[in-house]
């Protein structure tokens, strides 16, 4: 019939239209089914992935700052630790593949049946805004991002209006100049405490530490609690931590924050604790069981002073450690303590006051370095355990001053340089804590004006304070950012409260930028593209000997790797998790090959597979992966 009636030519196109029409629906109704279901996919796992992302941020660094994330979100990857790597991927990655899986068995379940299929994509989409939104905003929040933008936008003057030039303030030293032992205790907090004396943990990490500052001087007043210093912004990381402590001045460089190394000079013409004393005559020494040029450690000592530098280097060339030797950063703490007695009585001997200045580095993150001497009170937490270890040495080095016929003339001050970096050591402590560097100053020349006040101080305040304590009259009891601790004067956190100093520390300052004008930013030029090769390394293991139940390993072949290998670290593990990891270090021959062998017994004999990841260990202390092997230890 649609082929016989008069209108079978207009039906006909009419059948046309519609069934191009139908078409056209069909195939508009597709394209948006697949644009709405990999809208509701990408939205979820985005939102699923961020959220599980900022939990474990803040899980893992709980005082973390925008700063601070600025800093390792341009840090690179190379050298950051596996464990945290590993940590974020068990931590984000499942919950994340369940709900990708959960919405395609959904989309493909409920594709047909539209409403239900309509109303519930709505409702992911709607419940993947909100769950990014909610936890975008609790990120905005604790890092403060508005007032972060607002203060890396806007210009200070708190610094120039409240800085202090010593050279223009008079200080008097008295007749019979006191010897100085500092020593900058490497990320050491009053939290390690237990909460009884004002730490943050059940048990006490480091009672001989506690015990020492409350027998002599942390400026805590009448309160039977630890007091300490505040690491204020750009004071954070140990070359910024030493130079805030005996300048004054944060450590705010337009350059990344351990390139000061890189530099002619360091912060020249700024006069610290060292020139003082310098220009007072004084013997000045640094002592360090690392490389001195890591972070611009050697220029602001020989530059602010004249100090002699004994560190890591000088002890291999002087023979004082084997030329093959080196473990975690350089030499450990049991050593650095050793050689600093031997140093001090060669400096006792002289006619001249001495300063000598010490950096430990046991306590390093991650984890620490667990030395022979370390005990395992604190069972697997390891970096209680480094810590316990030296508070128990640092104060038995201090017992053995009080000993010597120097220390009636001498002050000893303890300081820790900046809080840990350490990823999760601290994240049981309660939120609220308050966070210091642990402080004490042992016989000092001075006496508190202040007796029963509980002072509020950051380690901008420890510059005239050191000063104060070996005798040193100060004009107007104030130098650099920091206040004598000993005096009546208050400190700038006491004055004005610490939140907002912080604020306004972390604001641009023409004063600051005039100090760093100097400073040589290099301009990257434009490279052609090259294909970025990896360190490698050959590693074989040889054959399992079952008599004397060791493994041996060779490692040759090294390729790519940019600097001179300083040593060579081996990490070996049976349990997937890493929870029997164990640090050794191999030893090169005289072909240039390193080989080591690894104790089975180590292990409790455990038969199975082995875990052995190659590190080098670069002069500037960073570790670079070689590669790593896998060896069956059979039954």
């Amino acid at each position: 019939m649609e082929g016989d009636g008069p209108y079978a030519a207009q039906y006909t196109e009419y059948r046309e239209k519609m069934n191009a029409k139908n078409v056209f629906i069909k195939t508009f109704k597709g394209i948006f089914y697949t644009f709405e279901a990999v809208l509701v996919i990408v939205l979820g796992v985005f939102s699923v992935l961020l959220s599980n992302s900022i939990i474990w941020m803040f899980n893992t660094w709980s005082n973390l700052s925008m700063d601070e994330l600025v800093y390792h979100l341009n840090t690179p990857m190379e050298g950051t630790s596996k464990d945290i790597i590993l940590e974020y991927v068990e931590f984000c990655v499942p919950a994340t593949v369940l709900a990708l899986i959960f919405m395609i068995i959904f989309i493909i379940a409920f594709h047909k049946r539209k409403k239900i299929y309509h109303a519930a994509m709505a409702g992911f989409l709607l419940c993947s805004v909100l769950l990014a939104g909610y936890f975008l905003n609790m990120a905005w929040v604790r890092l403060d991002i508005a007032n972060y933008s607002e203060n890396k936008s806007t210009y200070s003057t708190f610094i120039e209006t409240n800085y202090v030039n010593a050279d223009d303030v008079e200080l008097r030293f008295p007749e019979q100049k006191r010897n100085l032992i500092y020593i900058f205790l490497e990320s050491m907090e009053t939290t390690y405490a237990d909460v009884e004396n004002g730490g943050g943990f059940e048990k006490n990490c480091i009672p001989e530490l506690t015990e020492l500052a409350q027998e002599y001087e942390d400026f805590s007043g009448s309160e039977c609690i630890l007091n300490g210093g505040y690491s204020m912004p750009q004071t954070t990381w140990t070359v910024a931590a030493m130079f805030a402590q005996t300048a004054g001045l944060p450590l705010a460089i337009p350059i990344d924050r351990n390139e000061m190394y890189t530099q002619d000079s360091f912060f020249e013409g700024t006069t610290t604790l060292g020139n003082i004393l310098q220009d007072a005559g004084y013997s000045q020494t640094l002592l360090i069981g690392s490389d001195a040029t890591f972070g611009g450690r050697r220029l602001l000592f020989s530059e602010h002073g004249d100090f002699t530098i004994h560190d890591y280097n000088y002890a291999v060339q002087e023979g004082m450690i084997p030329s093959d030797y080196r473990v975690w950063w350089g030499y450990e703490d049991k050593r650095l303590f050793r050689f600093a007695r031997k140093e001090l009585r060669t400096l006792a001997a002289q006619d001249e006051p001495f300063n000598l200045t010490i950096l430990t580095v046991d306590t390093h993150r991650e984890d620490g370095y667990v030395c022979e001497d370390c005990g395992d009170e604190f069972g697997d937490n390891q970096y209680a355990n480094v810590m316990a270890c030296s508070s128990e040495m640092v104060v038995d080095f201090v017992r053995w001053i009080q000993k010597q016929d120097f220390y009636e003339n001498t002050t000893i001050v303890l300081a820790g340089d900046h809080p840990t970096m350490d990823s999760d050591f601290c994240e049981d402590v309660d939120s609220s804590y308050t966070r210091k560097v642990y402080t004490a100053y042992i016989n000092p020349a001075a006496e508190v004006q202040k007796p029963d006040v509980y002072r509020e101080y950051t380690t901008f305040d420890y510059y005239p304070t050191t000063l104060a304590s070996l005798g040193v009259e100060i004009e107007g009891e104030r130098l650099g950012l920091g206040t004598n601790l000993f005096s009546n004067e208050w400190t700038l956190t006491e004055r004005y409260q610490r939140d907002w100093v912080e604020s306004e520390l972390n604001r641009k300052s023409k004063f600051m930028e005039d100090l760093t004008s100097y400073i040589a930013v290099e301009e990257e030029e434009p490279l052609e593209p090259v294909e970025e090769q990896e360190p490698t390394a050959l590693i074989t293991a040889g054959e399992y000997d079952e008599t004397t139940t060791v493994l041996p390993v060779r490692i040759s072949d090294i390729q790519n790797v940019q600097g001179e290998i300083m040593a060579m670290n081996v990490a070996v593990w049976t349990e997937e998790d890493q929870s029997d990891l164990q640090w050794m270090q191999a030893v090169q021959n005289e072909e240039g090959i390193y080989v080591m062998d690894i104790g089975i017994g180590n292990f409790g004999y455990k038969t199975g597979r082995y875990y052995i990841d190659v590190y080098g260990v670069l002069g500037d202390g960073s570790m670079v992966l070689l590669g790593g092997i896998r060896e069956e230890i059979g039954e």
